[in-house]
């Protein structure tokens, strides 16, 4: 019987799918082993503690014989980094049905480098949902992006975004204060332009998609809009898959002035009225700049009723710091 082909080709395509499949989901599977059993081994670990035979202290001689013990006889994997993290992990972490089945050793071991109950919450919650790979993970906690989305909420939703992470409803829920474009390279005192700023965005444009949040697809630069035989430029055009809507942003080298407020009202009309199509939600704008003057944006955005928002970008990460103390304030209020 002759084989087309064709035929065979699918076959072969079949086979290596499944093939894919299964690998996937045995590595998944023995990442949740893998955790499974390091939470075993700290909670092991502390109960032994517990029974007064060894003080609970992390410079304490009991993980450096258990990390030379254990090395002899099961090889790698068992630093007293380690040990310590998998303690934690159980203490952190009391009940094994807590665990995700999507983290692996490696997020956890970078997730419990804090001690913020709230913050550990948040990135376990966080990285379950967008899927983030370790080393997304390690560049939203390195940028404070629990602390510069808790700044924007009351204690209550601090606490709701711990338990449950960011969750997108409406248009304040996708925005930032200050945005993080640190991986644009660009020395802070640099005297560039605006169309350097959005070229150096549309080169990392994996990254900026990272630091705007789940949801965005990237649509165009410089949208062009024509009114009254004028033209006008959009910078960057994004849609939002969750909230169904638009996404403006136009980039400012300094500070954000009113006629940049009332030039994205302009953009944000048109769009309801030219772009929109069924289905689509009223689109939001935001207005990117180094620099922001409170009261003038306040006054600037006083009665407008479309979705327009001015937020700060900077090329360096926050001061840690500053935006502990300032989140610890936000939750003693009462």
């Amino acid at each position: 019987m002759e084989i087309t082909q064709s035929k065979y080709n699918d076959l072969i395509s079949q086979i290596g799918n499944l093939l894919l499949k299964g690998r996937e989901q045995a590595a998944k599977s023995v990442n949740t082993i893998l955790v499974q059993t390091y939470w075993l081994i700290g909670r092991h670990i502390v109960e032994y503690e517990q029974g007064g035979k060894e003080k609970a202290e992390y410079g304490s001689f009991l993980f450096e014989e258990l990390s030379k013990d254990l090395t002899k006889l099961y090889g790698k994997g068992f630093s007293r980094a380690n040990l310590l993290y998998m303690r934690k992990l159980y203490l952190t972490f009391p009940k094994s049905e807590t665990l995700s089945n999507v983290l692996s050793w490696s997020h956890y071991f970078e997730i419990l480098r804090t001690d913020n109950e709230l913050e550990i919450n948040f990135y376990a919650r966080q990285t379950e949902k967008e899927n983030w790979s370790v080393r997304e993970l390690k560049r939203q906690m390195k940028s404070m992006l629990f602390h510069r989305l808790a700044m924007s909420k009351d204690k209550k939703g601090v606490l709701k975004l711990s338990e449950k992470g960011q969750e997108i409803q409406k248009a304040e829920d996708i925005l930032k204060d200050p945005y993080v474009l640190e991986f644009l390279n660009i020395p802070e005192n640099h005297q560039y332009l605006e169309s350097e700023l959005e070229e150096k965005i549309i080169s990392n444009l994996q990254n900026f998609l990272l630091e705007l949040g789940k949801g965005f697809t990237f649509e165009k630069r410089q949208y062009r809009i024509l009114i009254s035989g004028r033209h006008f430029y959009v910078d960057l055009v994004f849609y939002h898959r969750i909230l169904k809507c638009f996404v403006l942003i136009d980039l400012k080298r300094g500070e954000v002035t009113h006629q940049d407020v009332g030039q994205m009202n302009l953009y944000l009309n048109y769009f309801k009225k030219e772009v929109n199509t069924e289905g689509d939600n009223e689109p939001i704008g935001i207005v990117l700049g180094a620099y922001k003057d409170h009261v003038l944006v306040e006054y600037a955005t006083e009665n407008i009723s479309n979705q327009l928002f001015v937020s700060k970008y900077q090329f360096y990460l926050p001061d840690k710091k500053q935006l502990e103390n300032e989140l610890n304030k936000l939750l003693e209020e009462k």
